[in-house]
């Protein structure tokens, strides 16, 4: 899809491309705002908190890029965008959108729900860190890397049903804690259509993701800007785009939990669904990289435990200064990526 894509925009103009970009917006927009609608329709339905459905449903759609693109990646031998789109995500939602989020709009958290999946967030993170470690070459993993293997892979994706299951177990709301009200009358509305409008608002945030990356892209080289511009942003920064609509879009609807789950919930699945697809899929497994060693995998528990701390000391909001701090945190890991 992506190489049509990309053939398209190629040929076109460059009024129409800016075009192609403003329609892609339109439709980013319209498409987060049936995903957050139904998704906050659904938790008053099933009677499930929305940090929740956020966690579970809506992570699985938004993180079907970073799957794409790093299974794609592991089978074409490209470990280093698999792994690196995956960690890369991890860094960014959680310190970038979070910290945009929480920018907007203070974000509610109810602390028992957060402690819970925020566990298994970082635990997944220091999990994919520990299976990386070549533990017969410990002293050569800043020089000559790691591995992670096929069997691993499989692991994480045994691991990945285990959270689906025991995030269902979690489902049911504490005592004395009501489900969201939008309307008197929603309380008859069949769940199907709502699945089904769930499921469009994640392919139109998808698709028009897909096509807006390309259109900015070429955009950008037109107007002659460095390539290392572009990688450093663009791609980067492309497959983390629907879990940053989708969070922007609940923090100023007033659904800011929604925000803290998708986050929450696409970290995990960054490791136990991205990477255990990419690295499941190729028989030898995939190679790390020293780089990993030496920055991307402390940014990432530097920013995970960063945020652990952060919810950890907070009441009942994550607030505006918090959101600095994640955002301070993301600007000097880019900082290190650079040097």
């Amino acid at each position: 899809m992506e190489k049509i894509i990309e053939e398209i925009v190629i040929n076109l103009s460059l009024p129409a491309i800016f075009l192609i970009i403003a329609v892609s917006l339109y439709t980013l927009s319209k498409g987060a705002d049936i995903l957050v609608n139904n998704a906050v329709l659904l938790s008053e339905q099933l009677g499930i908190p929305k940090m929740i459905i956020g966690a579970t449903i809506v992570s699985l759609g938004t993180t079907l890029p970073e799957t794409s693109v790093s299974v794609f990646a592991a089978i074409k031998g490209n470990a280093d965008l698999a792994l690196g789109n995956a960690v890369g995500s991890i860094i960014c939602d959680t310190a970038l959108i979070l910290g945009i989020a929480s920018l907007i709009s203070p974000l509610p958290i109810k602390k028992e729900i957060v402690n819970r999946h925020g566990w298994i967030q970082l635990g997944a993170g220091i999990l994919l860190v520990l299976i990386s470690i070549p533990y017969s070459n410990i002293g050569g993993i800043l020089t000559e890397g790691g591995h992670i293997d096929q069997v691993a892979g499989f692991v994480l994706l045994v691991l990945l049903a285990l959270y689906i299951y025991i995030s269902i177990k979690w489902t049911i709301a504490p005592k004395g804690e009501e489900a969201v009200t939008l309307s008197e009358d929603t309380a008859v509305i069949s769940k199907a259509p709502i699945f089904i409008k769930l499921a469009v608002g994640i392919a139109i945030v998808i698709v028009s993701s897909k096509i807006l990356i390309p259109a900015v892209q070429e955009a950008a080289i037109r107007m002659s800007v460095p390539n290392s511009v572009i990688a450093a942003t663009l791609v980067a920064f492309g497959t983390s785009l629907p879990e940053l609509v989708t969070a922007i879009t609940a923090a100023l609807k007033g659904h800011g939990e929604l925000a803290v789950g998708n986050i929450i919930g696409a970290d995990i699945l960054n490791v136990l669904f991205v990477i255990g697809s990419s690295v499941a899929v190729t028989k030898g497994g995939i190679l790390v990289p020293p780089v990993f060693f030496k920055l991307y995998f402390p940014a990432m528990i530097f920013v995970l435990l960063l945020f652990r701390v952060g919810t950890m000391i907070s009441k009942t909001h994550l607030k505006r200064s918090f959101g600095l701090i994640l955002l301070a945190s993301y600007i000097l890991v880019s900082v290190f990526s650079y040097i």
